[in-house]
């Protein structure tokens, strides 16, 4: 009776056999993308974009990768009992729409030795077009040539406290499981439909099912994205590489990755190094509330404030200072964000739709008048009473002088009075570089800072008087010229928290005080403890 179930398997990844499915033309779903692409070549800066597409639910497929019941790492197990439900909530709405459900817990198929889904992968008829390597782990693709890894996972990732993760091995131990490896089945929140679903951890036999069935668009969710997710046979490389259009669910997903381990960012931010990396080397990424709706899933501990770059000068290579930055200090604290100019217009800012999100927005922008519906997500991020920081040119941010903007354009005289308090008038020679000085006063972003003075590489800004409601932290004098304010707060007639400071040169950065005192600030104006409460040395 072999050859009757063959037959059954084979009408049912034709779709001639379903379960409560018409099978007349299904709707497509419809995705928004996300990838990322050079802003110039060799630049190292990447926009973050989105671009639309409609997938037939029939030639489409998702992977359940290694979605154990148990692991090795409780931090680990915690964390995937969290998106496991909305998980199952997408799994759900895709099997409704007469997508291909694949589950692959891997190593744990004699648990499902007699279950009609792994049956059913097994008796998949053998593709003609069986990629060589299918069955091989694949740990980088030429496209990852490019870029650099983005984290240190060398110690396996795991983040639990020592003296838990040894309780936590006891009781594996205890349980009769290996501490290393205790898995043996998925976990069973994850729903298996024993009438059309399908059990492998095979590359070779889920290619099969593929192909049968005339999948051409395959989604991954789960388990460990820098690892499983990215290197099994049947993970994203291998899909990319031999032709299938696929896409990570990036809010349901998790890393191996411990914060002790370079970059030294928190877990959240690691894994959100990871999804980069694969949106620009790989393939894109989609959010589940595409598929049903709601919002993105966010972990219970991921607190991260959600910090946007609009990063749009030519001067002082703020581009490369903050891209650094972002990951360290920030990382710790902080997801980031980078917008920047397009290459050919630079008035232009590409992915500008991130500012939506927001929670504070950073500006290190000069001159420039922003398509105008750009600017108006800028006016209300800041009309909604949402913090602000800039630096260096962002006094002078969305304005040309004596140039009034193209049609479709808008510029914003007043950004500088309105948002920060201040008064650019323009600056000292660039041979003039002030001694920076800090106030005699106690504030929140003093805090921790050395205030012994130094010099900065850039020139003096001429920014006197200050409107009322501002606080000077930082002052700058070059001999025979007037004081200036370097740095202060304001507090806007929106009662939002802005933090401005005319430093910003690349010599600024390596300044460790410099350092310590935005990162305050950004934790003042978000009105949060700062990422990091390291002394600054002199």
């Amino acid at each position: 009776m072999n050859w009757i179930r063959r037959v059954a398997v084979l009408l049912t990844l034709l779709g001639f056999v379903s379960v409560g499915r018409s099978t007349l033309a299904a709707d497509p779903l419809s995705l928004s993308l996300r990838y990322r692409t050079e802003t110039d070549q060799d630049s190292g800066l990447f926009h973050t974009l989105h671009r639309d597409a409609d997938w037939n639910p029939k030639e489409t497929a998702i992977i359940l990768c290694d979605m154990w019941d148990v692991h090795s790492s409780q931090n680990a197990v915690r964390r995937e009992k969290q998106i496991a439900p909305r998980l199952q909530q997408v799994v759900e709405a895709l099997r409704r729409e007469g997508v291909t459900v694949i589950h692959a817990p891997s190593g744990c198929m004699n648990f499902y030795t007699d279950h009609a889904a792994r049956k059913r992968a097994i008796d998949a008829p053998k593709a003609s077009n069986l990629p060589e390597e299918i069955n091989a782990w694949c740990y980088k693709i030429p496209e990852e040539e490019a870029g650099v890894y983005p984290i240190d996972q060398s110690d396996g990732g795991r983040d639990d406290d020592p003296v838990e993760y040894e309780a936590w091995a006891k009781e594996l131990t205890a349980k009769g499981l290996k501490p290393l490896s205790p898995w043996s089945r998925q976990i069973d929140v994850l729903k298996i439909d024993a009438g059309r679903d399908f059990i492998s951890d095979s590359g070779s036999e889920i290619w099969n099912v593929m192909e049968a069935a005339g999948i051409k668009n395959v989604i991954l969710a789960g388990v460990h994205t820098n690892m499983c997710v990215l290197g099994r046979p049947f993970g994203l490389r291998q899909m990319v590489q031999n032709g299938k259009n696929a896409v990570l669910i990036r809010d349901l997903t998790d890393t191996m990755y411990n914060p002790a381990s370079e970059p030294k960012v928190s877990h959240f931010t690691g894994t959100d190094l990871i999804v980069e990396h694969i949106e620009k080397f790989v393939c894109p990424t989609i959010t589940s509330d595409q598929i049903i709706g709601g919002k993105e899933f966010r972990y219970a501990e991921d607190d991260r404030p959600h910090v946007v770059m609009l990063v749009a000068e030519r001067e002082y290579a703020t581009d490369k200072s903050l891209l650094a930055y972002a990951v360290n200090p920030l990382g710790k604290s902080y997801r980031v964000s980078f917008v920047y100019a397009d290459a050919e217009d630079k008035n232009d800012l590409h992915g500008s739709e991130v500012i939506e999100s927001a929670d504070l927005l950073f500006v290190s922008v000069r001159r420039r008048t922003l398509k105008t519906e750009q600017l108006e997500r800028v006016r209300a991020h800041i009309a909604a009473g949402k913090p602000v920081v800039g630096i260096r040119t962002a006094s002078h941010a969305f304005h040309v002088r004596n140039v009034d903007p193209a049609e479709g354009y808008a510029e914003w005289t007043t950004f500088d009075p309105d948002v920060f308090g201040g008064n650019y008038t323009g600056h000292h020679g660039n041979k003039l570089l002030p001694q920076v000085t800090f106030a005699a006063i106690t504030h929140p972003i003093l805090e921790d800072v050395d205030r012994m003075p130094y010099v900065s590489g850039g020139s003096l800004y001429k920014v006197s008087p200050l409107a009322s409601g501002t606080t000077v932290l930082m002052n700058g004098k070059y001999e025979g010229l007037p004081s200036e304010p370097l740095a202060w707060t304001f507090t806007r007639a929106d009662g939002g928290r802005s933090f401005y400071t005319s430093l910003g040169h690349s010599s600024d950065f390596e300044q460790p005080a410099f350092r310590v005192m935005l990162e305050n600030a950004i934790g003042w104006a978000l009105d949060r403890p700062a990422a990091s409460k390291a002394t600054a040395k002199p």
